[in-house]
């Protein structure tokens, strides 16, 4: 492990140099590769080197025991010995975790989209409350958030609404979320106070670049309309809403949200490359689109990931049997507690299967 920690250390102070090299500098796109290689090393050599710290530390305060010290001064070491080496176990741990093999999707940002399922009315409001608790998360993280399209119920919720999340490990942190949601409150119009069960879906797409999904113009529909909002309400006149059909593959991906026609065609463009990309890579992997599906479900109640139940406070993961009772701080955007236990089962399963 060693070894191959500083042969990446070298790359990285390769990669150093290179950046600082006029002809890279007068490269943008040599000089992108070569940043983005770089911070993809970042995390580990800045942990390797805390690790190299702590050993010789470690070897100096050993060799110290070796002398002749008093009794006081013995047991310090001693004592230093032992805090240095939980620290050196700790990095050894973070180290092994850091050179799992790699998803390439994680430093990409994120494209989501969230579809009111069975509910109503009721599963258009929660399809809204999800929207609000990932652009809060997002917030939460310094993240950037764009909203490419949405489809508005007529009480205000979603039918459904597409959105970008731009940052660093956006992906990597938001790729558990896909699946179907479901919430257990009474609704608001409920006179009786009746408990309902509702439904919304959650898919996740990390956004495709542009070098790694070419689209032939001559393979595209786009057909134009009047974009509405919320309540049906005309937002204008004229058509500047988008639809944009793959032909090749019976992609379809409408924009509506910004006033120019061209700004919403754009945005769907790029919607359309993350949900080719998706599709590509699956099929590489032979999963035939399997992963999208498998977020998407149908929408059903009994296909779910997450239940959050309004009457008792609590969120309940259902993949790796989590609940936690903070309902309101969850849906204010305090996501981390969850996502960190994916995160970590996920990692598990990898070591499982290295070993």
């Amino acid at each position: 492990m060693i070894d191959k920690l500083e042969n990446l250390e070298e790359k990285y102070e390769e990669l150093n140099k290179l950046m600082t090299d006029p002809a890279v500098l007068n490269n943008p796109q040599e000089l992108q590769k070569y940043a983005k290689q770089q911070s993809e090393l970042e995390d580990i050599v800045i942990v390797f080197r805390q690790y190299k710290k702590i050993v010789a530390e470690l070897e100096d305060s050993k060799a110290m025991l070796e002398e002749k010290l008093d009794e006081d001064m013995e047991e310090m070491v001693k004592a230093e010995i032992h805090d240095l080496t939980e620290q050196k176990i700790k990095l050894e741990e973070q180290l092994t975790v850091l050179l799992l093999p790699k998803d390439p999707n994680d430093n990409k940002n994120v494209i989501m989209e969230i579809r009111a399922g069975t509910g109503g009315d009721e599963a258009g409001l929660f399809a809204a409350d999800l929207y609000r608790m990932y652009t809060r998360y997002a917030e939460m993280q310094g993240w950037k958030t764009e909203l490419m399209n949405s489809n508005y119920t007529d009480v205000g919720g979603f039918k459904e609404v597409t959105f970008m999340i731009e940052g660093k490990g956006a992906y990597s942190r938001l790729k558990f979320e896909g699946g179907v949601h479901r919430v257990q409150r009474v609704p608001a119009t409920e006179a009786s106070g009746r408990i309902h069960t509702s439904a919304a879906t959650v898919a996740v797409l990390p956004e495709a670049e542009e070098v790694e999904v070419e689209i032939n113009m001559n393979d595209l529909r786009i057909d134009v309309f009047c974009s509405s909002g919320p309540g049906g309400q005309s937002v204008n006149t004229t058509q500047s809403a988008v639809r944009v059909t793959h032909l090749p593959t019976g992609l379809v991906v409408s924009c509506q949200d910004e006033k120019s026609q061209q700004m919403n065609k754009e945005k769907a463009i790029k919607v359309l490359r993350s949900r080719l990309l998706e599709k590509y890579q699956n099929e590489q992997h032979g999963e035939l689109d399997a992963q999208r599906k498998g977020m998407i479900g149908s929408g059903d109640r009994s296909e779910r990931i997450r239940t959050y139940n309004y009457p008792q406070g609590r969120v309940s993961d259902h993949r790796i049997n989590l609940t936690l009772h903070k309902l309101d701080q969850i849906m204010d955007g305090n996501l981390d507690e969850l996502i960190e236990a994916l995160v970590m089962t996920h990692q598990a399963e990898k070591l499982k299967a290295m070993a």
